[in-house]
């Protein structure tokens, strides 16, 4: 069974950055569609960038600008570095299949303080 391990997360103040990286157990990277999500307590994950296998990226309007989603297939690895962060983008952040068809992993709580 394939595990998605995200680690990276931490408290940060407004403005800075943080890189979230996501290890794979297997080799699963290279043919899939990977993405990043992040949940806020009581409210449903949402998607926040993914990366086809070929590399396009895609990023919705509250991110974009500021978050950028790599892949090092060769790693079973994908990233996600963030800048300009905001208080709003607080949450627990996870990586998973653009479909969510993976286990998915504990996650990594981002704080970001104003």
């Amino acid at each position: 069974q394939v595990q998605l391990v995200e680690s990276g997360g931490g408290l940060v103040q407004a403005g800075g950055p943080l890189r979230l990286p996501c290890a794979a157990s297997g080799s699963i990277f290279s043919d899939k569609a990977m993405a990043w999500y992040r949940q806020t307590p009581g409210n449903q994950r949402e998607l926040v960038a993914f990366i086809s296998s070929g590399g396009n990226t895609y990023y919705p309007d509250s991110v974009k600008g500021r978050f950028t989603i790599t892949r090092d297939n060769a790693k079973n690895t994908m990233y996600l570095q963030m800048n300009s962060l905001k208080p709003g983008d607080t949450a627990v952040y996870y990586c998973n299949t653009l479909t969510g068809k993976l286990t998915w992993g504990q996650g990594t709580q981002v704080t970001v303080s104003s």
